[in-house]
């Protein structure tokens, strides 16, 4: 499955926010596309994208405190965007046609709501939890999305999606966040808290740190252990398979990975990830280990404090999307593209 160029990602999630909520095409020749009260006619729609992730090594490492390997992908989820006057979240997908997800951001809470909306709006939830005053600029929103990441194939759809949130939460709410690489392991881990207790998948931090995280022609050494600052839990190893002439090959087995997808599987199914994070931490309980080795390889230390991975991708609907960045053929590649200054 091809990537898409940031333009025609834009174009497509642009096209579902106006087949769900209408205001797009209206805006464009000036009239008012509101729908309802709370649409916020004075805000464009916006469109802002993040990258899934290939893991070359340490599967299930990032919540035993271990090491991992992810490259991000050129294959993004693009979410336009638009805040609301109120506190409602609505939410469309292409994945979802003729479905609206709809809540209220006050009802949103660990098992309070549930469906695909809830990996968005628990990226909202998460960031007012853990900002207080400072996000006292997220609202209700609608929202619409498209993605070119193949969902159920085990390439983060899921962090991708809570990224692409998360960073357009970022920007129209100005937090700032997202112009640094402390500010993203910030959002990366409101990401996190979103999947683990609102849409109740209990996932480590490894796919949303790459989509965040992961710099063009590098792959990401994240070292998982809690007591690292998250500033010294990664490095940027090169990584550029186009110059040395490699790709990566993904191979769907057609065996779809399934973390919480609300209420269509069995319980047992949906129990596996559960079963199997408890079990890594009655194992790393026993006696004779508390927790893994501690000691790690020597390596350079040497860091970038700009990680161009995840951006927004779009200006308003008035006009075409204009980038600043491009994506390269090469699987490990992701770059900025935004109408902002972005990190360098």
């Amino acid at each position: 499955m091809s990537a898409w160029s940031t333009d025609a990602g834009a174009t497509r999630a642009r096209a579902v926010f106006a087949d769900a909520f209408g205001g797009v095409a209206a805006e464009a020749d000036g009239s008012d596309g509101a729908t309802d009260a709370g649409a916020g006619t004075d805000s464009p729609v916006l469109v802002w994208s993040a990258p899934g992730r290939v893991n070359l090594i340490g599967e299930h490492t990032d919540y035993n405190a271990g090491l991992c390997l992810p490259i991000a992908l050129p294959h993004r989820t693009y979410v336009a965007l638009r805040p609301r006057t109120d506190g409602r979240v609505r939410l469309a997908s292409a994945q979802a046609p003729g479905e609206v997800w709809e809540a209220g951001l006050d009802e949103v809470a660990p098992g309070a709501v549930s469906g695909w909306g809830t990996y968005v709006a628990g990226v909202a939830w998460a960031l007012r939890e853990q900002l207080g005053d400072r996000a006292a600029g997220i609202t209700g929103f609608d929202a619409a999305v498209d993605s070119c990441v193949p969902f159920g194939a085990g390439l983060s759809s899921s962090a991708a999606l809570e990224c692409a949130v998360a960073v357009a939460l970022d920007d129209v709410a100005d937090l700032g966040l997202g112009a640094s690489d402390p500010g993203r392991a910030a959002l990366a881990a409101a990401c996190i808290r979103a999947e683990n207790e609102i849409a109740g998948a209990p996932t480590g931090g490894m796919d949303q740190s790459a989509s965040l995280r992961a710099q063009a022609g590098h792959a990401l050494l994240l070292d998982c252990r809690p007591d690292l600052d998250p500033t010294e839990a990664v490095e940027q190893v090169p990584f550029d398979l186009e110059a040395a002439g490699l790709a990566v090959l993904v191979m769907d087995t057609r065996a779809e990975h399934q973390l919480v997808d609300g209420s269509t599987r069995s319980v047992a199914t949906r129990a596996r990830p559960r079963r199997r994070r408890s079990g890594c931490r009655r194992c790393a309980s026993w006696p004779t280990r508390s927790s893994p080795p501690t000691t790690r390889p020597a390596r350079s230390r040497s860091r970038s404090t700009s990680c161009p991975t995840t951006s927004r991708a779009a200006a308003c609907a008035t006009s075409s999307p204009r980038s600043a960045g491009s994506v390269s053929s090469s699987p490990c590649c992701a770059t900025a593209a935004s109408t902002r200054s972005a990190p360098r």
